[in-house]
């Protein structure tokens, strides 16, 4: 795919009391669980298989490790300063590993990358910077050109006002640059057949309509081929098949979920190969002997499979790991050269991941590492899909878990955690560390892909356009009472929580149903929406068209900023933040909780002043958790952290 959250009163004593059974859930939650770091996040082998390259999270920053397959011992390894992370990293040859970096100010901030570059052979030697700030651009990885075991392709923006995007043939030992192609629109990506040729380019202009050129080989003129502005949709290149006869797109429609498309370079003819009815592709799959796509993962009820050909050795590779791991999720990380060895990340909504390693001539399948081996998947609780339909008739996807052994029919305690973003991002079925948590605590919780979630085509997502307060909270309101008249949630105990703009929701929610919730929690939070607007347009015609376009007029915003809407609240309210969030100010929480103390309102509040947005040091995760849990206890009835 071409990527994120305690007051004790009269009240909380009364309803104390007067739930004796929900007091009695479980008695407390091992929280250690739960904060521990993976022991790994991504895998991927070397082309010869003498090799694995992981990564690796530490507590303030995660690093690169090379371990040697035959005893697993550690051999390499690339890090940077606080705050950095491991953005994706690339077997550029059968001993060399290269990496690019990024940034995150928090847990739940989105990795930021820094442009900057580095390579290490796998003994540890040659290390080096190959790109970073010196060089005055910044350099993103594009292509590992298989083949070539020397040099990379990189893509190229230069540190000033002008985002012109180019691509540049990088020597992975010294950082050795020559030019390929410049592109013909701004903020451009590329895509490039297996020679390294640029053949497609993507970018937008100042209006934020995106633009799709083509050219055909032999660097032709590039030709528009698709224009946002004009088709009313998006086309993006994914690739092209190991003849290069066709090119792959996904293409959005106007209604309904994203297809998947070829396109005939001879003549420009297009065939639909796949369009799921429910959502847009999850994750493009890319054929076992080579980076051509191969067919595409999709995430509703679970996950499913569907490749160009199901005929395919892929297909079948990937037909052999699902009837062995059969509910859960298999997708190919990477492979040897020569094709024998598969390395595949199994994954579920109870199983954080395991890592497998397929061997394709001894037909043999064996576990190599995991992330979290101190789960056991049947012990903790499923996540069901679930249905609603909104109140103007849009349906909802959505992920409803409950208590481990707990079936709907019993009302039960009940928190809704509306997903961050609110744009482009969404809930999906894979194991989540706070629902988790949350289930274990006692409570049924639910989590809804309000519009303007991604996963579920153009008219889905931009039906969230300019809802912000308004229709986005109406299907939150809409998903809670569903849960009611389902009898899934004790109308009388339920609170909304949630993360940045997932904590905006709940502050909203409290403020707008003010008898639905029992309370409301806000981890980093947005509430000040003109200072958010602010932010978020900039000083660019860009930003200040995509603030207009997607959060409405800046004079329309502190009708829907919480932090204006404080004297309507009247349930109790946790407010969490970072110092050092830079993704939303710790200004807004401050606001909030004056707001909210100068209303009268009961609230509790929890900084971090070396914190961002979320917080990574495990302590403070603890003191977080533990005070949520508490603050959830004395409202809803349900245990508390040990």
């Amino acid at each position: 795919m071409k990527s994120i959250a305690v007051l004790l009163s009269c009240c909380a004593l009364f309803l104390s009391t007067a739930l004796p059974v929900a007091a009695q859930a479980a008695a407390t939650v091992d929280l250690q669980p739960f904060l521990r770091k993976d022991s790994y996040e991504r895998i991927k082998i070397s082309p010869t298989g003498e090799y694995y390259a992981a990564t690796v999270p530490l507590a303030d920053r995660t690093i690169l490790v090379v371990i040697r397959r035959s005893d697993k011992k550690p051999m390499a390894k690339i890090e940077d300063r606080e705050d950095t992370v491991i953005d994706d990293f690339w077997w550029v040859n059968d001993t060399r590993v290269m990496a690019s970096m990024a940034r995150k100010y928090g847990r739940d901030d989105t990795p930021s990358p820094t442009g900057q570059l580095v390579a290490v052979d796998a003994d540890g030697s040659r290390a080096r910077w190959l790109t970073g700030p010196t060089d005055y651009t910044f350099a993103l990885m594009h292509d590992d050109l298989r083949g070539d075991d020397d040099n990379v392709l990189i893509r190229v923006i230069p540190y000033d006002d002008n985002p012109e995007t180019s691509l540049e043939k990088m020597n992975v030992y010294t950082g050795k640059r020559s030019p390929v192609s410049a592109a013909p629109v701004r903020r451009a990506s590329f895509t490039t057949d297996h020679a390294g040729n640029a053949r497609f380019a993507l970018g937008a202009g100042p209006d934020n309509a995106v633009k799709l050129y083509y050219r055909d080989p032999g660097n032709k003129p590039w030709r528009l081929i698709n224009d946002e502005a004009v088709s009313g949709v998006i086309e993006v290149a994914l690739g092209f098949s190991a003849d290069e006869r066709t090119a792959y797109l996904q293409v959005e429609h106007k209604t309904g979920p994203d297809a998947i498309v070829a396109m005939a370079i001879d003549g420009g003819t297009r065939t639909e190969l796949l369009r799921d009815p429910d959502v847009d592709p999850f994750a493009i799959l890319s054929a076992a002997d080579s980076d051509a796509p191969a067919g595409a993962l999709y995430m509703h009820e679970r996950t499913r499979t569907r490749f160009f050909d199901p005929a395919s050795q892929t297909a079948k590779y990937y037909g052999r790991m699902e009837k062995a791991f059969p509910g859960d999720t298999a997708v190919l990380t990477s492979a040897t050269r020569d094709g024998r060895l598969l390395l595949f990340a199994i994954t579920s909504d109870r199983n954080p991941g395991d890592f497998y390693l397929y061997d394709t001539v001894a037909k043999k399948v064996d576990p190599v590492f995991s992330r979290r081996l101190w789960f056991d998947p049947a012990q903790r609780p499923p996540a069901r899909s679930v249905d609603i339909a909104a109140r103007d008739g849009l349906k909802l996807h959505g992920y409803l878990t409950l208590p481990l052994g707990k079936e709907p029919g019993t009302p039960l305690p009940l928190v809704l955690l509306p997903h961050g973003g609110p744009f482009g991002m969404f809930d999906d079925w894979w194991f989540d560390d706070e629902t988790q948590m949350l289930a274990e605590a006692g409570y049924a919780v639910l989590r809804v892909n309000y519009r303007g979630s991604g996963n579920y085509g153009r008219d889905f997502l931009h039906a969230g356009a300019k809802q912000w307060g308004r229709k986005l909270q109406d299907d939150l309101t809409d998903a809670t009472r569903w849960a009611i008249a389902q009898k899934i949630a004790d109308p009388e105990r339920i609170c909304i929580y949630g993360a940045s703009y997932g904590g905006y929701a709940a502050l909203m929610g409290a403020a707008t149903e003010p008898g639905l919730y029992r309370c409301a929690a806000g981890y980093v939070g947005v509430y000040d929406m003109v200072k958010r607007h602010k932010a978020l347009a900039g000083d660019s015609r860009s930003g200040q068209a995509w603030a207009d376009d997607w959060m409405g007029r800046r004079e329309d915003m502190a009708a829907i900023s919480p932090t204006g809407l404080a004297g309507r609240i009247k349930v109790p309210v946790f407010l969490a933040a970072g110092g050092k969030d830079r993704v939303v100010p710790v200004e807004h929480t401050e606001a909030m909780e004056k707001a909210l103390k100068a209303a009268g309102a009961t609230v509790e509040s929890l900084y971090f002043p070396h914190e961002g947005h979320g917080f990574y040091i495990e302590a403070h995760r603890r003191e977080f958790y533990t005070q949520l849990l508490a603050f959830l206890s004395r409202n809803l009835g349900g245990a508390t952290a040990k």
